[in-house]
């Protein structure tokens, strides 16, 4: 018998050989029909396969990131075996899931695909998925797999082939189709209910300019015709909503080729709202105890490769500078942290100064490959809402539970109130990925266990999504149409103050390391205000909004009176501006309600007379008339 550990502690006892799927049966049927794949000890299994040790165990369904990305990933290997069907001959390459969906990668070999053959590829796909075909493992050895895909003529798995040990190859077959892959796949193709194509491109083989280019297929797949239906109604709406569209429209950023991809351009309007953003977060972290500090754009080389950085990023990012002075170099700077180390670090530390905590809005640069670049949402350069805690062992507690405070309170003060905070520890199977000991990773990740059920945080744990330095408590965001961002971070951090050699003396007098906590609130201040944008459909909360009102004179008669208006609303910090072309009423409401202004304020004869403004909420229409002064009262009730 093995002992089976589920998800709320509780241990069941099972024959030796028994597969997830029969421990879903023993707990009902239901729930076993749900069943994608599941989780033992940390690793994502087929449910069929065999468990033959003592282990935990996570039933993961369609409602689990992991069993979504299962699910299409089977639908992947599904598509495969529709395209070999209609295309004899086609070559396949990789097929993984991506965030809403997946690919495959296909060398046609000559034969025409476009987007005009998603219908019928979809009709097959669909065809095959009500055969309810089971997916099927098997391991092989490397002659075995080299024989297969030798005689099926696709180089593209024997190139993969090559670069496997012998031993830890395996094939996954359903109906015709047998695939080069490690899976897990769901059960059977019958679970795929609803397939939909959604877009076709080019895409090099292994990222190579200089390999055969490939047909890359996008596909998505639901377990209810429903769920797809939804889907395509949201994707409709986030056209609408699109950040970069949202941008252009109010005039919030730009970029430009000649400055390079990935740069924005902040323009007054986005500028105002950044900066509001920031102020607030400011004098939030200010109350907190935070001492603000600015650091360069740049630093030496070394500075990198000692915090681990330049061996773990230096590759991919943007290349060196070189100074006259020979042999010196210096790097863009990538991360914060290693400055605030040298911030703590540049004098003797006593303990009676702990926690330190300082804060910094800083700008770092990453080369992110060009497809990857995204509006404000994928950059190469962007501003952190960085802040680094330094505290003794037994602080570190107290501190993760007060940036945990803050950064809840920061979300739902911008709206963000649907979230989940995921857990990310270090891959117990993969240590060598990380810097540090088991002792100091064990004493962090509990740390952040501990906290979050203290404040009865809804989370879920990821192995071996950590830091290289340390575990951290990622904020998961759903945003107004259900979809899930990463934003705010947390991160418990021993290893830079041991690779910069920190210390602050102790109450024995003696040395000792402090350990480290990196947090941001908001993320990145592009990418924030990109899922920000794209969240409230560019209706900002009234205290942010870079325009809070617009004046509309009727006729230029009135453009004197409506400067005496704005003139009153800037004294209280009523932020706005007049309208003062010479075009309709009609025409000024219209053109203005795009803009997404929260108050049209319209001024003519009627409202001169009484000192007062005619009020219209965007979107919603006529308030009705207000004297000067109840609107200043009633609208800074409103923020």
């Amino acid at each position: 018998m093995i002992n089976i550990t589920l998800p709320d502690g509780s241990v069941r006892q099972f024959p030796k050989g028994t597969s997830a799927m029969e421990v879903a049966r023993s707990i009902s049927e239901g729930l076993a029909r749900n069943v994608l794949s599941a989780k033992v000890n940390g690793e994502v299994w087929d449910a069929s396969r065999p468990i033959e040790k003592d282990s935990t165990l996570q039933l993961l369904t369609w409602n689990d990131r992991d069993g979504k990305n299962t699910f299409w990933h089977s639908s992947a290997h599904l598509m495969a075996e529709a395209l070999e069907a209609i295309y004899p001959g086609i070559k396949f390459a990789i097929g993984p899931p991506v965030e809403n969906g997946f690919y495959y990668d296909v060398d046609p070999g000559g034969q025409q695909l476009s987007s005009d053959d998603f219908e019928k590829i979809e009709h097959k796909m669909l065809e095959l998925a009500r055969q309810g075909n089971e997916y099927v493992r098997k391991e092989v050895s490397k002659a075995d797999a080299i024989k297969y895909f030798t005689e099926k003529g696709d180089e593209y798995k024997l190139e993969l082939i090559d670069e496997l040990a012998d031993g830890t190859i395996t094939f996954y077959t359903q109906g015709n189709f047998t695939d080069l892959c490690r899976g897990p796949h769901i059960p059977d193709t019958g679970k795929i209910k609803a397939a939909k194509l959604m877009a076709i491109a080019g895409a090099y083989w292994r990222g190579d300019e200089k390999r055969q280019q490939l047909t890359r297929i996008y596909g998505v797949t639901f377990p209810k015709q429903k769920d797809l239906t939804e889907y395509l109604e949201m994707l409709e709406e986030a056209k609408k909503r699109d950040h970069r569209k949202l941008g252009q429209e109010l005039e919030l950023f730009m970029f430009s080729e000649k400055v390079g991809m990935g740069l924005p351009i902040w323009l007054p309007k986005g500028t105002a709202l950044r900066t509001r953003l920031e102020e607030f977060l400011k004098k939030e972290q200010i109350k907190r105890g935070y001492t603000p500090v600015i650091t360069p754009h740049i630093g030496k080389k070394d500075l990198y490769v000692t915090s681990g950085h330049y061996e773990k990023y230096g590759k991919d990012s943007f290349q060196p500078i070189h100074t006259p002075k020979e042999g010196e170099e210096f790097l863009l700077k990538p991360m914060n942290c290693p400055h605030h180390c040298e911030i703590f670090g540049h004098k003797p530390r006593s303990y009676k100064e702990l926690p330190l905590r300082i804060a910094e809005f800083g700008t770092v640069y990453r080369y992110e490959q060009s497809g990857e670049l995204h509006g404000l949402t994928r950059v190469r350069g962007f501003t952190q809402d960085d802040a680094h805690i330094f505290c003794t062992d037994d602080q570190v507690k107290g501190e993760f539970l007060s940036v945990l405070e803050l950064t809840r309170y920061v979300l739902e003060k911008l709206g963000f109130d649907n979230y989940t905070a995921q857990i990310s520890l270090r891959d117990p199977n993969n240590k060598e990925k990380y810097l540090g000991t088991d002792e100091s990773w064990e004493k962090a990740e509990r740390a952040i266990i501990e906290a979050t059920k203290e404040v009865d945080l809804e989370t879920v744990t990821e192995l071996g999504e950590a830091a290289f330095y340390g575990p951290k408590l990622d904020f998961m965001v759903k945003d107004a149409l259900g979809r899930q961002w990463q934003l705010g971070t947390i991160q418990v951090d021993y290893q830079l103050p041991e690779r910069f050699e920190l210390e602050y003396i102790g109450p024995d007098n003696q040395p000792h390391r402090p350990v480290m906590i990196h947090r941001a609130p908001f993320g990145s201040m592009e990418r924030f205000i990109g899922v920000l944008t794209e969240h409230c459909a560019g209706k900002f909360p009234l205290w942010l909004a870079p325009e809070q009102y617009v004046l509309l004179p009727i006729s230029d008669k009135f453009i004197d009176y409506a400067r005496e208006v704005e003139s009153k609303l800037a004294e209280h910090d009523i932020r706005g501006f007049i309208d003062d072309r010479t075009e309709s009423i009609g025409r000024k409401i219209r053109d203005n309600e795009l803009k997404k202004i929260p108050y049209l304020l319209i001024v003519g004869e009627k409202e001169q007379e009484a000192g007062a403004v005619g009020v219209r909420k965007q979107g919603e229409g006529d308030l009705g008339a207000k004297s000067i002064g109840d609107f200043i009262g009633w609208f800074k009730g409103l923020l």
